[in-house]
């Protein structure tokens, strides 16, 4: 069964998206950050990957309960010209990695390169958000966290790591920066889900069922542990990201994020690698456009009309979007008319549906 989309003008869901934090108490410093997390992730990723304004019922659940602490302090708990380790006190963790990033570029603009772990934060959305901006400042970024403990390790039946997601952005002579934006295994479990809704099977190296047994049955799968990308490598970053994030920045890691729903216990790592102290940024963008030529003009396997680098799909993605107005799930349409309705805010869509 083909899933309900719905149109809406992309500068109104901006708009609602911040007046329904603010409507939740955030202030609207936070609340710009969080705007631009959810706004990315909605226009640049797929809608079955979970993220984008689909989760503002979440935040309010959780901000309501008392589960995220908006205004939380960014405590730098200790710091050198290069290096940062950050405090997010369960707060907002979309602001926590946008402003773990700010930091990273700052002491990259000192250092050549700023390294910023966070421990102590929740729930950061889109792995890109934060990564770039560092293209904004003619850097690379890097941002990586951990997650709740979803995959299996290899050979394993039961999650002990998380998809720990990489970002990953590099500025190009483009009008778009290359940006790698990955979860550490194959799928999540809101393609899962998709599938599910669809009645259609999903492929074999996804995940397992309770008992470890490969399965294409979405509804079994929910059930169990995913799996890693490339098989047992997968697995190997997603533990290494654990060490790189929890381990090392004295934070949650394994089993602990997302264990207590009243603290996440989630951890971060950032980098901004500054271009200018290896070359003239230029010359690294003339660089990068050699590179992205040779892959598009490689020799493709029958059938594929196009080669793409990283993150130029998504690109194409929110361009047609801010052209043409967001494609959102009808049944996140409906959540957000009703959370409209609980936050007293204006709701300004009309159900413009575009396919059923």
């Amino acid at each position: 069964m083909a899933i309900t989309l719905v149109r809406v003008p992309v500068d109104q869901l901006e708009d609602f998206t911040f007046r329904a934090f603010t409507a939740m108490g955030v202030s609207h410093e936070e609340a710009r950050y969080c705007t631009r997390g959810l706004m990315q992730s909605e226009l640049r990723c797929l809608p079955g990957q979970g993220q984008g304004v689909r989760r503002l019922p979440v935040y309010r659940e959780r901000i309501g309960s008392g589960w995220i602490n908006p205004g939380a302090p960014f405590e730098i708990v200790k710091e050198s010209p290069a290096l940062a380790l950050i405090d997010g006190h369960n707060g907002l963790g979309s602001v926590v990695a946008q402003k773990s990033m700010e930091l990273a570029i700052q002491k990259a603009k000192i250092s050549g390169i700023g390294t910023v772990i966070v421990r102590n934060s929740t729930h950061f959305g889109s792995s890109a958000v934060p990564a770039r901006l560092a293209v904004e400042h003619d850097m690379i970024g890097v941002a990586m966290t951990n997650a709740g403990p979803e995959m299996a390790p290899w050979g394993a039946a039961s999650g002990v790591v998380g998809t720990n997601p990489w970002g990953i952005a590099a500025p190009t002579g483009r009008d778009f920066p290359v940006v790698l934006d990955i979860a550490l295994t194959t799928a999540g479990k809101g393609m899962m889900q998709w599938h599910q809704r669809e009645g259609k099977k999903m492929p074999l190296d996804w995940a397992l069922t309770p008992d470890g047994e490969e399965t294409d049955d979405p509804s079994a799968a929910m059930k169990g542990a995913l799996l890693g990308i490339g098989q047992y490598k997968g697995y190997g970053l997603s533990m290494l990201t654990d060490v790189m994030t929890g381990v090392l920045g004295g934070g949650g890691f394994g089993l602990a994020p997302y264990s207590n729903p009243a603290r996440q216990d989630v951890s971060h790592l950032m980098f901004a690698i500054d271009i200018g102290w290896f070359m003239p940024i230029d010359e690294f963008k003339a660089r990068m456009d050699s590179f992205i030529n040779d892959i598009k003009s490689a020799k493709k396997r029958p059938g594929v009309e196009e080669i793409f680098v990283p993150g130029e799909i998504d690109h194409r993605r929110e361009y047609s979007y801010r052209q043409h107005g967001a494609q959102l799930d009808a049944v996140i349409f409906d959540q957000l008319a009703e959370l409209a309705q609980t936050l007293q805010i204006d709701f300004p869509f009309e159900r413009e549906v575009i396919s059923a």
